[in-house]
């Protein structure tokens, strides 16, 4: 490694670098975050696209003094690196290593976690606040992209950004915008002049003169005013930004340090909410993920895959099946298909769920694929506007379970319990592929709200045939027989209490197994028989404990008066590290050993 990143001792050091300096060192930090994420995974193309900016921002500003807020957080990775993680970036995304996303208690340099979309605004906002109620003095900065400024509650901190009046500067990182090179020039010789100490002094006091006139001032004021905002209006596309009143700057090339730098200096001064705007390419120095960046942001996964391919024959059969995303890729396939049922709502979430309430209103079937994790921003729109109307709304939930190295942000565990308590919604946990097949099939058929599950990882592969049949609701699979315990396992822990019971049988431990296969209803049958003719029951869940399928098993026994022996699996009352899955399978006993040693353990005490 060359010299200047190793033997940079802070962020502060790089106001003594020269402009030769500061594009050596950019291609030094590419250089490194290409060989760290080639061996640990991660998001490449973004972070590539955000070197100079990253660079610029920590030159002008003083960090951790002054705050940046990095929204998301995909876009971090050079700022992790000049922020003192250089030693420790080898362990990016890996057990007890350093996160891919922005995390406070890492460093005093991330002053706010990120994981999930379209916050930094907010975030920024109440900063602000908080800096000018200690009186305070220092700069408040948030980085968003042009997908996360999609959602409503980016454009909810805008308008109330504008409302208060702070002093905070947005960084509207935009890697979709292309602009011709002579409107790019233009903006920004526009941007660095309109912005300099000496314009906006100029400004102020020609105001100062132009209220001083007697009788005409005010509205040869607004004359100037709206003189200045339809020019700037016609050279940029900063309209809608200046409608809430926040002072618009840009477009920029996000790859020019020197205009960058001189543009910050300039907004720095500026009085109440700026937003610059930012032009970058996603993958800037790595040809392979420039030409494909969505490659480099993340993989789909067979299950993904799996889901993708078999929805569009549902399509194909019904013609009320529509499909709802909120910017996930896992549906290109449908979107080529049928493009007139395909709705990529960007990052939205709760739009996507109400849009698709109404939807069912009409008559249609829409399916929304969402990441479990995402559901969690459109909770309310769930309850209220699906399941309290019984509407045929199916959530497609992606990622259900333990996600691996995206960590605590990530992780899907959580779904099961804050959906189960909802009343009209059925929810199934297919333990394979061929179930996942079943499941939706089901879900497009019941005239109610439907949700499944479905992990991150490839599929179990199981022998399909050419004929899906349908699930009967609410009823499990009798899949082992056992004298000594009965495990009732759902979803991707089915397989691994198949594997434990059949560990255990080599000991004379006889063990069966239920694939509950749904969370909502129960099989009452099923289970309560388990309940009585076993010593005891054991249920396994990827999910929290609290309010999971563990306790609805105990609700039901208790509801039916029934007390057998009960060990519930699964995970804590704790955010979840990020690690393999297979680590942290194996860190919370949810692997085969882990799962059969507890099993044992919990008989022998009996």
């Amino acid at each position: 490694m060359s010299t200047l990143l190793k033997n940079l001792e802070s962020p502060a050091d790089l106001k003594d670098f020269s402009p030769a300096e500061l594009k050596q060192l950019a291609e030094e930090l590419r250089a490194k975050i290409i060989n760290t994420v080639s061996q640990t995974g991660g998001h490449l193309a973004s972070s590539l696209g955000t070197v100079e900016l990253t660079l610029a921002l920590h030159t002008v500003l003083s960090s951790p003094k002054d705050k940046i807020v990095w929204d998301v957080g995909h876009q971090a990775y050079a700022h992790k690196l000049l922020t003192g993680r250089l030693d420790t970036f080898n362990t990016l995304r890996q057990l007890n290593g350093i996160s891919g996303f922005p995390k406070r208690q890492e460093s005093p340099h991330d002053c706010f976690d990120a994981g999930h979309s379209s916050t930094s605004i907010s975030a920024a906002l109440g900063m602000a606040i908080g800096r000018d109620n200690t009186e305070s003095n220092n700069k408040v900065v948030a980085v968003i992209g042009d997908g996360s400024l999609t959602a409503g509650m980016a454009f909810e901190a805008l308008n109330h950004s504008g409302h208060l009046d702070r002093d905070m500067i947005i960084i509207l990182n935009d890697n979709e915008m292309s602009i011709s090179p002579n409107v790019g020039a233009l903006s920004s010789f526009l941007s660095r002049k309109m912005t300099s100490r000496f314009f906006v002094r100029f400004k102020k006091e020609t105001e100062t003169f132009l209220n001083s006139v007697p009788l005409f001032g005010k509205d040869l004021i607004q004359l100037a005013r709206r003189t200045e905002d339809s020019f700037k209006a016609f050279v940029t596309p900063g309209m809608l930004f200046e409608a809430f009143g926040i002072e618009y700057v840009g477009p920029i090339d996000g790859h020019n340090m020197e205009e960058l730098i001189e543009t910050l200096k300039n907004v720095s001064h500026l009085q109440g909410p700026s937003l610059i705007h930012v032009i970058t390419k996603k993958g800037k120095g790595y040809q392979p993920a420039e030409d494909n960046p969505s490659l480099f942001h993340g993989k789909t996964r067979s299950y993904t895959a799996i889901f993708g391919e078999y929805l569009c024959q549902l399509a194909q059969q019904d013609q009320r099946v529509a499909a709802i995303t909120a910017a996930m890729s896992s549906l290109l396939p449908f979107a080529e298909q049928f493009p007139e049922r395909f709705f990529d709502v960007g990052i939205a979430e709760q739009h996507a769920v109400t849009m698709a309430a109404g939807m069912a209103c009409e008559g249609m079937r829409p399916v929304v694929a969402i990441y479990s994790t995402f559901l969690q921003r459109a909770y309310d729109n769930v309850l209220h506007d699906v399941c309290l109307q019984n509407l045929p709304v199916t959530f497609a939930l992606d990622r259900g379970g333990l996600v691996g190295s995206d960590g605590p942000t990530h992780h899907g565990v959580f779904d099961l319990s804050y959906l189960r308590h909802i009343p009209n919604i059925t929810i199934a946990v297919p333990r394979d592929d061929v179930e996942l097949k079943r499941a939706m099939l089901t879900a497009t058929m019941h005239d109610g709200p439907f949700a499944y599950r479905y992990p991150r990882g490839n599929a179990l592969g199981q022998l399909d045939s050419n004929t899906v049949e349908p699930f009967k609701i609410g009823e499990s699979e009798l899949l082992r027989q056992g004298r000594h315990a009965t495990i009732i396992a759902i979803g991707s822990c089915v397989q691994t209490a198949l594997e434990a019971a059949k560990l255990l049988a080599k000991e004379e431990i006889d063990v069966g197994v239920i694939d509950a296969r749904f969370l909502k209803p129960l099989d009452e049958k099923c289970l309560l028989n388990a309940a009585q003719q076993s010593p005891c029951l054991i249920t396994i869940e990827e999910n929290v404990l609290a309010g999971g399928f563990g306790s609805a098993v105990m609700e039901l026994c208790e509801q039916r008066m029934l007390y057998p022996k009960i060990l519930r699996l699964g995970l804590p009352d704790q955010f979840i590290e990020q690690g393999t899955q297979e680590e942290l399978h194996q860190i919370y006993g949810l692997d085969v050993t882990g799962v059969s040693n507890k099993t044992r353990d919990f008989l022998s005490k009996l």
